[in-house]
């Protein structure tokens, strides 16, 4: 399957995560989400590496990128993703969380040396025009803040590093499983330190209502995450994260069939949305 593919069904699988974990933050916390996403993935990725992978591995200079990949995303990026699903919902949170291939190509441009071209800065100002209309709230819309626009901004900063940190890996150990194995065992156990740490330990139960919709969200955020690490695996982060990153695309239309009865999927939204994946599209196709 070519890279392209595996990146935009990534992004299918991400979308699909937000709108479990906000039917799911019904009745528990996201806090339990994030643990049992995380607690999924190390469990899976390292059963394969276990069965089929050599040890020695470990020792590749490529692992401390995956360490350090680990400790922004998913840990912080996909707490404060979740935080900003939960206050502004997934049709507003997703296309905000989308300036991350914006960020990620400038940080490649700077660090692994990709040359852009004039498509990028059409998509540029595509995604910028797309923000403007998700975060221009219509005067009916008063139950989220403008501040909450943070959140989702700051877990594309950290998806954004944690992207290229990744391809930097990658490049020196061609092994996806391998990456995100570390990646998402660093993430729980820093995760698990810090609810330990601040007595939090606590916010990891759940509500037997929300188990159902977690316990989905961590399955297809594993997934998710695999195919994002193989497309990384076989071209640039140039062309990868805006394709993983038409996401909002998804969220919008899962919102408007799943989420009805808590989220109002507004024009102005949906607009938004298709000017983040045309910009996004753009930038790939460079």
């Amino acid at each position: 399957m070519r890279p392209e593919a595996i990146a935009i069904l990534s992004s299918v699988f991400w979308a699909l995560d937000s709108v479990l974990v906000r039917l799911g933050a019904r009745s528990s916390n996201v806090v339990a989400a994030a643990f049992l996403s995380y607690s999924v993935a190390a469990l899976s990725f390292w059963t394969y590496v276990i069965l089929y992978l050599p040890w020695d591995l470990l020792r590749s200079p490529a692992t401390i990128y995956f360490v350090l990949s680990g400790c922004l995303q998913p840990l912080l990026a996909r707490i404060l993703f979740y935080m900003g699903i939960t206050r502004m919902g997934v049709a507003r949170a997703a296309p905000l969380r989308g300036v991350e291939p914006l960020l990620a190509l400038i940080l490649a441009v700077s660090f692994l040396h990709e040359q852009p071209n004039s498509y990028v800065y059409l998509g540029t100002a595509l995604i910028v025009v797309s923000v403007w209309l998700v975060t221009s709230r219509e005067a009916t819309e008063s139950r989220w803040k403008l501040w909450h626009i943070v959140f989702p901004l700051a877990a594309a900063l950290f998806g954004a590093v944690s992207q290229n940190l990744r391809r930097g890996g990658l490049l020196i150990l061609s092994h996806p499983v391998f990456g995100a194995a570390i990646g998402s065992s660093t993430s729980l156990m820093l995760f698990s330190v810090f609810l330990a740490a601040t007595g939090r330990i606590h916010l990891i139960r759940m509500d037997k209502k929300s188990f159902p919709f977690f316990g989905g969200a961590a399955l297809v955020s594993m997934v998710a995450q695999f195919l994002n690490f193989a497309a990384l695996n076989s071209a640039e982060v140039s062309v990868t994260t805006p394709l993983v990153n038409t996401t909002p695309l998804f969220s919008v239309l899962f919102s408007a069939i799943f989420l009805r009865d808590l989220e109002k999927v507004t024009f102005r939204v949906i607009c938004g949305a298709a000017l983040m994946v045309s910009g996004a599209i753009i930038i790939a196709s460079r």
